[in-house]
């Protein structure tokens, strides 16, 4: 049987994992807009929940400075999250976040059956450590290589490289959010458009790393005067 069996659906989880650069270069308005984004996107994901009886979603949140550490580290029912505002502190150790990730999508911890995770990935600069083994970790398991990938770019400096080859699919883009109101509609989007697509059954066979993603992200329009 294989790791990621099909069989039914009633009732499997969706883990979302947020990952989070809390870095010195996140300080002031960027922060504050970032768990703003996130407090006022919770509502929005009950619905998208509520709307997918059998998908069970299962929110977490890893913040990554000179070291990586869960916020929220035990996955929490989206009815019963809530959001606690994150802090900044140091360098962008990325690498070390991707590898404290990869570890909670083995099987066990992961169930055997599921529905694909979601990994959102959210960063204003430049990672500061191995960034790339950290994200080989999270290829080299089975939940990682079939998981929903959202990359959002907060500001000019962000690394979008980076993020390309976070999302490991050509097809897609990191989101760029430029401004407070970009970041919010993008902080909105990954939180549903994203669940939507994990809501759907894992095939064995399958490899969301080579095909396209059944979602498509959005334009984010942005007529503010007021940029970072």
């Amino acid at each position: 049987m294989s790791d990621i069996p099909g069989g039914p659906m009633a009732n499997r989880p969706v883990h979302f994992i947020w990952l989070l650069d809390c870095s010195y270069s996140m300080q002031g308005e960027k922060i504050a807009r970032l768990n703003y984004a996130i407090r006022e996107a919770i509502p929005e994901m009950r619905s998208v929940a509520h709307d997918n009886p059998a998908a069970q979603l299962l929110l977490r949140t890893l913040t990554f400075s000179t070291t990586a550490q869960w916020h929220h580290k035990n996955p929490v029912p989206v009815d019963d999250f809530t959001w606690q505002d994150v802090q900044v502190d140091g360098m962008t150790n990325l690498g070390e976040a991707l590898d404290l990730v990869s570890r909670e999508l083995q099987t066990p911890p992961m169930p055997q059956r599921a529905l694909k995770p979601v990994l959102a990935l959210v960063s204003d600069g430049v990672p500061t450590d191995d960034w790339k083994a950290g994200l080989k970790a999270i290829d080299a398991t089975p939940w990682g290589r079939k998981a929903v990938r959202v990359a959002i770019a907060i500001g000019e400096d962000a690394d979008r490289n980076v993020l390309q080859e976070f999302l490991g699919n050509p097809e897609l883009r990191p989101l760029d959010a430029n401004s407070p109101k970009q970041l919010a509609a993008a902080i909105r989007w990954a939180s549903t458009a994203a669940v939507k697509a994990a809501s759907q059954p894992v095939a064995a066979s399958s490899d969301t790393l080579s095909k396209p993603l059944p979602y498509a992200p959005p334009v984010l329009d942005d007529d503010d005067d007021d940029v970072w």
